[in-house]
């Protein structure tokens, strides 16, 4: 990602924290005492975590303490919510499906290396170490700010954010769980069965790929490319990220059937997700478009994150 893109994800990422906030302040319902409590208590929680990630990234310049969390806060997150809530029956399905995606990804996460015995450990992200290479970021503090207030507490907070809907759900007397929180579980079921797919044909192709290399057998025409583009990457060239914003769409829509409102405080964290994995996707093609001169080509042929049906 360049300056300017990183400027403008930036500037539409505040825009959303200020504007959301507002909107739900003018316009929406105010906590109860319970909910207000448990919010506070997330966010105290979140802010510690990520002091504590900042510590370990500059301690050990591994930057991806965060993403090592990305997969098991919100469970933490929603289980505290539930607990709070007093186990009500959203709650509890709930808790269900974010420990079914919590499981799934951490799983992902570890195999490519993502965790080690010494916890604070592990691969690093590779846009962390292609991000400490602009200009912008090379100064002496510049990275540690951007450790600090981007990788550490917007990361957290963004990954609390869109576990919020859970607090919604805290109601003395909610309304009771019916068809379409089952047909929402059964959504939600599927973007985790989606995103399981893709990362697994990911897989696949790059272990395929390296394994021919070390063997110094032939690659197939897509393996000479350097990059999948076969399956549900046919599809869109992002399928897992466009499951996981799907995800937690899915998971705001559990507070709207909750409280009967479709807009509510608690879309701000799909919303700024969204937002994120927009900024994301730009950065992670820009490195691959400079590494396999057939990504352009990919690019114009394949959506981003939507299928074309035209």
């Amino acid at each position: 990602m360049n300056k300017s893109n990183l400027l403008v994800t930036s500037f539409l990422l505040i825009i959303a924290l200020i504007v959301i906030p507002l909107v739900a302040v003018f316009y929406d319902q105010p906590l109860s005492e319970l909910q207000l409590l448990a919010t506070k208590n997330l966010v105290f929680g979140m802010i510690i975590v990520s002091l504590l990630c900042f510590l370990l990234g500059e301690l050990t310049k591994n930057y991806s303490q965060t993403d090592k969390l990305w997969s098991i806060m919100p469970l933490f997150y929603v289980a505290y919510t539930a607990i709070k809530g007093g186990w009500n029956d959203r709650l509890i399905l709930m808790t269900v499906l974010v420990a079914v995606w919590s499981i799934r990804l951490t799983y992902n996460f570890s195999r490519r290396g993502g965790y080690s015995l010494k916890f604070w450990e592990g691969e690093e992200d590779y846009r962390w170490t292609e991000l400490r290479k602009e200009k912008f970021l090379q100064s002496k503090w510049s990275f540690t700010l951007f450790n600090l207030f981007f990788i550490c507490l917007y990361q957290q907070a963004l990954i609390l954010a869109f576990t919020l809907p859970g607090i919604l759900a805290i109601q003395d007397a909610p309304n009771p769980i019916g068809i379409f929180d089952i047909v929402l579980a059964a959504v939600f079921l599927a973007f985790v069965l989606l995103e399981t797919i893709a990362d697994q044909q990911q897989w696949n192709f790059q272990s395929e790929k390296h394994r021919r290399k070390n063997a110094g057998e032939p690659l197939t025409e897509e393996q000479q490319s350097g990059f999948i583009s076969s399956g549900l990457w046919s599809k869109v060239r992002h399928p897992n990220y466009a499951s996981e914003q799907s995800i937690w769409i899915v998971f705001y829509l559990f507070s709207v059937v909750a409280t009967g409102r479709w807009i509510n405080w608690s879309m701000v964290g799909c919303v700024l997700l969204v937002l994120l994995f927009q900024g994301s996707a730009d950065f992670s093609e820009n490195i691959t478009a400079g590494k396999y001169p057939d990504y352009k080509d990919y690019q114009k042929r394949v959506s981003k994150f939507l299928p074309k049906f035209w």
